[in-house]
């Protein structure tokens, strides 16, 4: 019987440094299993590139000329492709990965990360898992477990939030902006910005990245 070939995993490479997509290049393509189908060096290539090639996977850097790779990540899903996207970046702080995850990638790799593990991390994500690298899987963790350690009433505060303000909270970490949650919802963005400073307030909460991982978190929202 005629030996049965295996389809390609099909890669986007998205960086703004021509030497770091060299060097994926040549790290990626002694893979039999994978194949480069573009690269791109700005978020707005991406998106196009996204479109027209359909990739199984994308690397995604997230300091870009011009739009962020997080929001280059949430167009993309926005525009309902089906690629998978592996932020691959130097920034290793709470903020950029919750916002990443939030913004639609399935999964998260250092770039001092050993090429074994973005192979790993390639590997599980075409598979429609998630991958994220084990640091931040344990600060994510700690997280977690910092905020069950908590008091009871700090715990139910989110019981305390009125039925709207759990709407905007929810709206807000979806990524959406006072614009769009104000047409959505038949208000004004002035009552929007009302709202929000008031479950802020009531949350303890202090920036958008906060309200993210409160509400990943509690499960409002599903990363």
């Amino acid at each position: 019987m005629p030996k049965t070939t295996m389809p390609k995993i099909s890669l986007l490479l998205v960086d703004d440094h021509e030497i770091v997509r060299s060097g994926l290049r040549m790290l990626l393509e002694n893979e039999e299993d994978i194949v480069i189908a573009g690269e791109c060096s700005t978020g707005g290539e991406a998106i196009q590139a996204t479109l027209q090639l359909q990739p199984d996977i994308i690397l995604m850097d997230i300091t870009l000329p011009d739009l962020s790779g997080i929001e280059a990540t949430r167009q993309i899903q926005k525009a309902g492709s089906a690629s998978k996207i592996i932020a691959l970046t130097i920034h290793e702080d709470e903020q950029f990965f919750f916002e990443m995850l939030q913004a639609g990638a399935s999964g998260y790799v250092p770039k001092r990360a050993a090429p074994e593990d973005l192979l790993n991390a390639i590997h599980i994500v075409q598979q429609g898992e998630v991958y994220i690298y084990p640091h931040l899987a344990k600060l994510l963790v700690n997280d977690y477990l910092n905020r069950a350690n908590e008091e009871p009433a700090n715990r139910e505060v989110i019981n305390e939030l009125t039925a709207r303000e759990q709407e905007i909270l929810v709206a807000l970490a979806g990524g959406e902006s006072a614009d769009e949650i104000a047409e959505k919802l038949f208000i004004s963005k002035h009552t929007v910005a009302r709202h929000r400073e008031n479950l802020m307030q009531k949350l303890g909460l202090h920036n958008r990245s906060e309200l993210v991982k409160y509400a990943i978190r509690k499960g409002l929202i599903n990363p």
